[in-house]
């Protein structure tokens, strides 16, 4: 059975009063964002604001307080060969049991560089070293008004992929690089521009979530069914036509954005998408010579 928060909270709680290193604990994440829904699954973003790190460098000896682990990460130290630090130490935990706790054991000097965090609310603070926080709230990661710079850096970003990366990635037929840029170049500028956009059209402030995950309710249907059609499979003439979804959702919303704060579109954008059409009539009609 899943531990409910009642019971997690206590554990948690109780290693930091068994502990006088420990001077003080805070929650982030969605357990406290007051705009999520909860549910079993909601990790328990854990720092533990310690005198000294280094009672808690070994996990043998804290973990197993916790519940019997199923997988873990130390992203300091053993997975990625970083030397575990005087300043920080950090557990990222699943349990048999379904509940996950991403603990971080920060020293005092550090505290404030986590208490910047808006989605943060205090558990424990023994020698009130922890001022009081207001309530939390998104406000940390609402969506920003690009700069001119950002918005010709995304179109750009895209553009590129577009026109250069992805014509003769597609043609060659390498499908897990095709895959790989796609998802990161083209989708990360499309979810970009898609966030200044939602922004535009909204009168209060706004977050899309971790990875665009709450777009299905910020988009109207025809943009979500629109965006939808960027995903594609393994056929490569889906694949195309998913690029074509691509180019006109990353236009229409590069076109509000552009009205918002009176920039221009780059016109690099619109050849990336006529060689990229070019390069689709000859790979449909199977001529090698692209560039005749």
């Amino acid at each position: 059975m899943v531990r409910s928060e009642a019971v997690m909270m206590d554990r948690i709680l109780s290693f930091a009063q068994l502990h006088d290193e420990i001077r003080g604990v805070v929650m982030n994440g969605s357990r406290v964002n007051p705009t999520i829904e909860p549910d079993c699954f909601q990790d328990y973003d854990i720092v533990f604001f310690v005198s000294k790190v280094e009672p808690f460098n070994e996990k043998e000896d804290l973990i197993p307080y916790f519940g019997e682990v199923l997988v873990m990460q130390m992203p300091e130290g053993e997975v990625w060969g970083v030397p575990l630090g005087l300043h920080r130490a950090t557990y990222l935990v699943q349990f048999m049991d379904g509940n996950r706790i991403d603990m971080h054991f920060v020293s005092l000097e550090r505290m404030e560089d986590f208490l910047k965090d808006s989605l943060t609310k205090v558990l424990l603070d023994k020698g009130g070293l922890l001022e009081e926080q207001p309530e939390p709230d998104e406000s940390s990661y609402w969506v920003i008004p690009p700069t001119k710079k950002q918005f010709q850096n995304c179109c750009n970003k895209f553009s590129f992929c577009l026109g250069s990366h992805i014509p003769k990635t597609i043609w060659r037929r390498e499908l897990p690089l095709l895959k790989q840029l796609i998802e990161s170049d083209l989708r990360e500028s499309l979810i970009q521009m898609l966030s200044w956009k939602i922004s535009v059209e909204n009168e209060n402030p706004v977050s899309i979530g971790k990875g665009g995950k709450k777009l299905e309710g910020l988009l109207s249907p025809d943009e979500w069914l629109l965006f939808l059609e960027t995903y594609a499979g393994t056929n490569y003439k889906e694949l195309w036509n998913s690029l074509s979804r691509f180019y006109e959702l990353f236009m229409e919303s590069g076109r509000v954005v552009a009205r918002a704060y009176n920039f221009s579109i780059p016109e690099e954008c619109e050849k990336a998408k006529q060689f990229l059409e070019r390069v689709e009539a000859f790979d449909e009609c199977g001529n090698p010579d692209i560039l005749k």
